[in-house]
């Protein structure tokens, strides 16, 4: 069992207050899942030509000095690191790819959470409300954002078993339930030239939607084809750099719950997350209808 929550704003005056409302929706989810935390939020786009990496150090004491100095050496001014606890975001003149395999040659001991032009994903053991204070979460401004309360039933209790996963450009999921073809899947992708960091059955999810989208699909059409190629029980919510959607199998075996106001389209694993939400008493309400794709999008 876990917790999932997603907002998107609609309303461009209250970007501000995207991390303080997340912040609130996550805490409400504790029950669900003590175990880690994770978010991604989507702000601050980078421009064309420059990759934005979010970088997991492999303890709390790591030093980020080498780093900073590497990227000097190699990029001059061109670049920017933000730290956020043992994670940190780098903004950097260079493409995707590049930067992917900077890092990777020049400091293997960091994991790369995300990658992209607008996407950031932090994520950490402990409880929602240990992570909202240690990862500063109610300062957080953004368009749109992802977050999930883990109870371990796969795969182990660490910090990179933790959602969301990202497998893609700006792209993330957040999984409620259990895959039962993850195996085989994971096989098949990896010949595909997916590669994954755990053996989270959530992470094979996000590299399926990774390759269907590589290979042209759309969002949309990547998750039809997800109804028929992924066994199990699953509500998942999959963040794009321009907004999110929802989809919950065809039996709707795991809860979910979704609610639209003229400022704001959330949803959550319950309405308790949602109800924290200013104007929630007056917002649409409603629950999934299973194997039916919802999304919201700036474009």
């Amino acid at each position: 069992m876990c917790g999932i929550v997603g907002l998107f704003i609609k309303n461009p005056e209250i970007e501000k207050n995207l991390g303080k409302y997340l912040s609130k929706m996550l805490i409400e989810m504790t029950e669900r899942g003590p175990d880690s935390t994770g978010v991604a939020i989507y702000r601050d786009a980078v421009g064309s030509g420059s990759a934005k990496l979010t970088l997991l150090a492999p303890d709390s004491d790591y030093s980020w000095e080498a780093l900073n100095l590497n990227l000097g050496v190699t990029f001059g001014d061109d670049y920017e690191l933000n730290l956020q606890c043992d994670q940190a975001v780098l903004k950097v003149l260079t493409n995707a790819a590049s930067a992917q395999t900077w890092v990777g040659e020049r400091h293997p001991e960091l994991r790369i959470n995300a990658t992209g032009e607008a996407i950031e994903i932090f994520k950490a053991k402990g409880t929602p409300a240990r992570f909202v204070e240690n990862f500063n979460l109610g300062s957080y401004h953004g368009s749109h954002a992802l977050g999930h309360t883990r109870m371990a039933t796969e795969s182990a209790v660490t910090t990179e078993h933790s959602h969301p996963f990202s497998t893609g450009a700006d792209l993330c999921l957040v999984h409620n339930g259990s895959l039962s073809n993850h195996n085989q899947l994971r096989e098949e992708l990896l010949r595909e030239g997916i590669t994954f960091q755990t053996d989270n059955d959530s992470e094979v999810a996000a590299g399926y939607l990774a390759w269907r989208m590589r290979e042209g699909d759309s969002l949309e059409t990547s998750l039809k084809n997800a109804l028929s190629d992924l066994d199990g029980f699953y509500t998942f919510a999959v963040g794009t750099k321009d907004g999110f959607a929802v989809l919950v199998d065809p039996i709707g075996c795991k809860p979910a719950v979704m609610a639209e106001t003229d400022d704001w389209a959330a949803m959550s694993s319950e309405f308790r997350a949602i109800a924290t939400l200013p104007g929630a008493n007056d917002a649409k309400i409603w629950e999934p209808v299973p194997s039916k794709i919802y999304s919201w999008s700036r474009v």
